[in-house]
């Protein structure tokens, strides 16, 4: 993509009062975000399109922000412009007039987290002979940017303050603080102090064209407080898919953690802390309980849960009543009590259409499942926690099902995911025996369950079979192979013939019941325990199809060592089930088969979530499943030399 010789101003001059006494420490545009600082990840984003010289206006913690400058790989293109006293987001401007009267230039304030393309913006500015081309957004309790029909600016209400004025009626928008001017803005600027807005309004009078650009719906965060810069943390978190950050350069002992857990470079957590929906900044030494807070080196900031959630799960927050008949029994609460509501706050970051809810209300907390009305494994999911939970299996208590509505309670498991708790520092020991008790229970759902198949009609007549495992691999085909990889399939029909051979291997091993998605964000560690979920697409089906999934995981490598031992602990357990006979030699054998289509269906979900439901980071987890698929191909080319090909060639 070509770039715009475009200057780019970022003022990064203010106190951040609001953000006290985190500003103590850093100024606004250093804060971190999973170990990035805010200024860094705009100029990510500016330098990308705008090739210009940055300027960057400075006052508060003016040293820091030099030291950053001199460090970062855009130190040979910024330039300062010092300010004693603050001069304003015009004076700001005015002051940099030297760099800002050579050409167009973009201007985007040093606390704001978007997510535009910027490139559209620069090409409406250029293209349009706008003097100010505003990037705003239609939110009502920020909206005092008042325009006409054609997106002209007419008035701002309350300059230099985002207070819109609800008794006047009129088509307003909020401005992001982000803009593309042209350089004679500069003309409508008193020296000294002044605002923005102000040239805004005097442009417009004189007949220049100043127009606000509409990105509704765009990701938008102005950091100014406490809540908003913990949104903005957890919303980078969710966008990468996971629950916690671990900067390389923090220290921690063995801690427990829970829900969102961020520890930047340098904080330092000691041995039996607990952790709980927590940022922990630069230069913190923690220890104890702690929740629901931001904590630096001499404070600690206490917000609400709902404050310590992504953007996305805090909109969705919603009131229900305890005296509902899903909720009233496991609460306590009955009829005749005061009305009782609480708030259910969005859980989990997986690739399912369902929604799960936190509910708490007083002491005791559940979790909510909402499935969509055409949702087909809904009594699915009822029938086989019954099933499984009788049978010694360890998944979640079903306290109550709502069954026209699509909705059940469930016991509340934490946040707490295998693949959480593998993201902090253990030792092999620990990470062996965790292990061991997953495969301890999976020997119960493979063993005992499955004796006892014949209880539940929804589980038995469920099969893994060859039109099953055709599908996983067409799947593959066409989610991965061509839609993700963009990769034509010169011999489809020799491939097709080598699937057919491969699915009919699979279909001709003994079956049990298996989980069918057994990797580590499936298996929960509460009170140490492992726990299952995401049970609902469980099938009669090899059983090596689950040790695929959990011992070969993209999302968590094993030593080589470590697997090879827990894959032999498997398989003793196996052998001392008195009940079922364990066909030690035909289970080996069906490893690798299994194998290669459990990472040929990971792969077309990575594809699918990626493509079609818009959940970019699951691509992180492509390169060592398409590893191991490789692998699996490499080994077995001689019965599967097509396929092999194709492997190969991703």
């Amino acid at each position: 993509m070509p770039k715009h010789p475009l200057a780019v101003f970022l003022p990064a001059a203010g106190l951040g009062e609001r953000l006290r006494p985190v500003t103590n420490h850093l100024p606004k545009p250093l804060l971190p975000i999973l170990g990035k600082p805010i200024i860094e990840r705009i100029l990510e984003r500016l330098t990308a399109v705008c090739d210009g010289t940055i300027g960057i206006n400075l006052h508060w913690k003016a040293e820091l922000l030099r030291a950053w400058a001199g460090t970062s790989r855009w130190r040979d293109r910024i330039v300062f412009f010092p300010e004693d006293p603050i001069l304003g987001t015009g004076g700001a401007l005015k002051n940099a007039e030297s760099l800002l009267s050579r050409g167009p230039f973009i201007v985007h304030n040093s606390d704001i987290l978007l997510d535009i393309d910027f490139s559209r913006v620069i090409e409406q500015h250029l293209s349009s002979g706008n003097t100010a081309t505003l990037v705003c957004h239609r939110l009502p309790a920020l909206s005092n940017v008042v325009i006409d029909q054609h997106g002209q600016v007419l008035d701002v209400e309350n300059p230099g303050a985002s207070r819109p004025d609800p008794s006047h009626i009129a088509d307003k928008v909020a401005y992001t603080g982000i803009a593309v001017y042209s350089p004679e803005i500069l003309t409508f600027l008193p020296a000294g102090v002044s605002h923005a807005t102000v040239a805004w309004i005097a442009a417009s009078k004189a007949g220049r064209k100043v127009r606000a650009m509409d990105f509704t719906g765009c990701y938008w965060n102005d950091v100014g407080d406490p809540a908003t810069y913990a949104r903005g943390v957890l919303d980078a978190l969710r966008e990468d898919g996971e629950t916690i950050h671990l900067s390389s350069a923090a220290r921690c002992g063995r801690m427990e953690i829970d829900g969102y857990v961020v520890l930047e470079s340098g904080s330092d957590v000691r041995d039996a802390s607990r952790i709980r929906n927590c940022i922990v900044m630069p230069g913190a030494e923690v220890s104890g309980s702690h929740e629901n807070e931001i904590i630096g080196p001499d404070y600690m900031m206490f917000l609400s849960e709902s404050d310590m959630q992504p953007s996305l799960h805090a909109v969705e927050r919603k009131r229900v009543s305890m005296s509902d008949p899903l909720f009233a029994r496991h609460f306590g609460v009955h009829t005749a009590d005061p009305p009782a509501w609480s708030d259910a706050l969005l859980i989990g970051l997986g690739g399912s259409d369902r929604r799960y809810f936190r509910v708490r209300h007083e002491s005791r907390t559940a979790v909510l499942m909402e499935c969509r009305p055409e949702d087909p494994d809904f009594e699915r999911h009822l029938a086989y926690t019954g099933f499984l939970a009788h049978h010694g299996v360890p998944v979640p208590a079903l306290f109550a099902a709502d069954s026209a509505a699509k909705r059940a309670l469930f016991e509340d498991l934490g946040d707490t995911s295998l693949y959480a708790y593998l993201a902090l520092p253990h030792d092999a020991g620990s990470i062996e025996r965790v292990y061991r008790a997953v495969l301890r229970s999976l020997v119960t759902l493979h063993t005992t369950a499955t004796q006892h198949v014949h209880e539940c009609l929804l589980l038995k007549t469920r099969i893994f079979d060859y039109d099953y495992l055709r599908w996983e691999t067409t799947y593959f085909l066409d989610r991965f192979v061509a839609g993700l990889r963009k990769r034509e399939n010169t011999n489809r029909s020799g491939i097709d013939e080598e699937l057919h051979r491969l699915a009919q291997r699979v279909d001709a091993q003994p079956k049990r019941i298996i989980h069918r998605d057994f990797q580590c964000q499936n298996i929960m560690i509460h009170a140490g325990v492992p726990r299952f979920i995401d049970y609902q697409g469980a099938r009669l089906a090899p059983p090596a199809y689950d040790l695929a999934s959990v011992l070969w995981d993209p999302y968590h490598r094993l030593d080589d060592g470590v697997r090879e031992r827990l894959l032999a602990y498997y398989v003793g357990e196996m052998k001392t089930d008195a009940f079922t006979a364990f066909d030690e030699p035909s289970f080996m054998q069906s490893l690798i088969p299994c194998r290669l289509q459990r990472h040929m269906q990971a792969l077309g979900a990575y594809g699918f979530l990626t493509e079609v439901k818009g959940k970019k980071y699951f691509l992180k987890h492509v390169p060592e499943a398409l590893r191991l698929l490789k692998a699996e191909a490499a080994e077995a080319r001689q019965e599967y030399p097509e396929l092999a090909r194709l492997i190969a060639s991703l």
